[in-house]
């Protein structure tokens, strides 16, 4: 198998422009949270919050600031995850960020969302 130098994973190089770019990690984590109601974005949205959390402290340092055990983090931040809202607060204050209520969106609307959460997730891509 050849290996190419200098590569780095998806994951990593997501993490490291999250970190590098505060504006793009805020409206990143503020797509996430958004698609959190929408059953088939869930889990994009959840491995969203991930890669925040690991941007900004870490998994270790997300799961004692919310008082659950690492591994209890990364159940609730997986595809099939069920987080609390103690979870998702850990997470939003990792980049000082705070939850707020908002009125729903009109459809229109809604969909407009889901074409930027998948603009962002396309420029974390690349």
């Amino acid at each position: 198998m050849k290996t190419v130098k200098d590569a780095a994973s998806h994951n990593k190089r997501e993490i490291q422009e999250l970190r590098a770019d505060r504006e793009l990690a805020v409206e990143f984590t503020k797509c996430a949270v958004e698609s959190l109601t929408d059953p088939e974005d869930r889990g994009a949205s959840l491995l969203m919050l991930r890669a925040i959390a690991e941007a900004y402290g870490g998994l270790g340092a997300v799961a004692a600031k919310a008082g659950i055990s690492r591994e209890s983090l990364y159940r609730s931040l997986s595809p099939k995850g069920n987080p609390t809202l103690k979870t998702l607060v850990a997470v939003l204050n990792t980049m000082g960020l705070s939850l707020s209520v908002v009125p729903q969106q009109k459809k229109a609307r809604k969909r407009a969302a889901r074409k930027s959460t998948k603009a962002v997730r396309a420029r974390a891509a690349a």
